[in-house]
């Protein structure tokens, strides 16, 4: 069965196509391929909540050395690449994520010209490869565009993502084993090339899938596409389980998967912009306004960062109406909070060490050290309260980098993060 493909140039992501009815029959048919994850699955189980539950008792306890953690992915968009070197730049931006989709084989020169000037300002560049389902009917096809690929771009990016939110059917892709068959291919030219891979690129809250694709494909990072948005705030929960735990549980799950150690990185996550109406990813329950989306940005990045489970998280993306860092609607772009949110952020953690969370207190306090300054980054997860630090304050930064002085006593805190020095 298969349904022609449709992309959405406004958000970013095929159009659903198939209607429910027909994908509802498919995945009926082919039910033989998700009772062959049970096996798997079930032989990590017990393994992985044995680790899940040791890293919940030691995640925001240990110390972490916060090294460039912070990436955030952009597309090209014609006669605007200075204005995408400087943004990132501004932001201190290191690390970026670019994709590459199959029915552009075509484009190869052109994408290689945009990741070459990303690369000649220092930017480590990572390729994800987008698939449609044309390329599980066409093993050759896609065989190819790896080839094409890797050749023009090998030499330019750091590491190549295998496939793209693959457990979402508008994507092309109807189970794990039809994944496999995008895979296995990247990994058996990934030597010839000198490349490395990344994968397998899972979306949301669905870590069964590990379990089979881990133990067939090898990837060099362990890849998740850990969207929270739907629950609002990432320390909202689902069904039980918020961000703090789902980071916990997917590494637990990665690492009984596998035979030896693998970094993991969060390789896309965002919150859409309300009121942008075609332009967002997911209008309605996860849309939210350009301040408190700033907010979470910021809450994200410190829990994964100060967890010590996850490598590299990277922001999608860095200018588009519905969702990025930047809105791109007009021709003089407006820099959205998240921008100077984000900027504040790696100006201020990148290169710290975090050394504990506050427990038993009415806020998300995280304690850092950067050189001989100390400082924590502290928010609430609804409402404001008071709080007495146990060292004096001496200076808060804002989310957005604007600085006040202290004085003595109790600190305001709310909802927007804020970083507070210690003398």
């Amino acid at each position: 069965m298969s349904f022609p493909f449709a992309w959405n140039e406004f958000a970013d992501q095929p159009h659903n196509v198939a209607p429910r009815r027909d994908r509802l029959r498919y995945h009926l048919r082919h039910s033989a391929s998700y009772l062959s994850l049970f096996a798997k699955d079930l032989a990590v189980a017990l393994p992985a909540l044995r680790r899940y539950r040791s890293y919940m008792k030691t995640m925001h306890r240990l110390p972490v050395d916060i090294g460039s953690p912070f990436g955030v992915s952009c597309s090209e968009v014609p006669g605007r690449g200075d204005d995408i070197i400087e943004a990132l730049k501004s932001a201190g931006i290191r690390r970026t994520l670019v994709r590459v989709p199959s029915w552009e084989r075509g484009e190869l020169a052109r994408h290689a010209s945009f990741v070459g000037t990303l690369r000649r300002e220092g930017l480590d560049v990572v390729i994800a490869l987008l698939q449609r389902r044309d390329d599980v009917l066409d093993p050759a096809g896609w065989e190819g565009f790896l080839a094409d690929t890797f050749s023009a771009l090998g030499g330019l990016a750091s590491h190549f993502e295998i496939g793209h939110a693959w457990n979402r059917t508008k994507w092309g892709v109807w189970d794990w084993r039809e994944y496999l068959s995008l895979a296995r291919p990247a990994l058996a030219l990934a030597p010839k090339h000198g490349v490395k891979l990344v994968g397998p690129g899972v979306i949301d809250f669905e870590f069964h899938l590990y379990p089979p694709t881990l133990a067939r494909a090898p990837f060099d990072k362990i890849s998740s596409l850990l969207y929270v948005d739907r629950t609002g705030a990432p320390e909202s929960d689902q069904y039980g389980w918020t961000m703090a735990k789902k980071l916990a549980l997917w590494r637990a799950v990665v690492d009984r998967s596998l035979r030896e150690p693998r970094g993991c990185w969060i390789t896309e996550f965002n919150w859409p912009i309300e009121g942008t109406g075609k332009y967002s990813p997911a209008p309605g329950k996860p849309s939210v306004s350009e301040d408190v989306q700033a907010n979470y940005l910021v809450r994200y990045f410190v829990i994964g960062a100060a967890s010590g489970l996850v490598e590299r998280m990277y922001w999608w993306q860095l200018a588009a109406p519905g969702y990025g860092l930047i809105d791109s609607r007009d021709g003089a772009w407006r820099r959205r909070p998240g921008f100077a949110a984000l900027r504040t952020l790696v100006r201020q953690v990148e290169g710290s060490r975090f050394e504990g969370k506050a427990g038993g207190v009415p806020a998300e306090i995280y304690y850092f050290r950067k050189g001989s300054e100390e400082f924590a980054v502290c928010w609430t997860v609804r409402g404001a309260v008071d709080y007495s630090f146990p060292k004096r304050p001496r200076l808060v930064i804002d989310r957005d980098g604007g600085e006040r002085a202290v004085e003595p006593g109790p600190v305001h805190i709310d909802e927007r993060p804020e970083y507070v020095f210690f003398r």
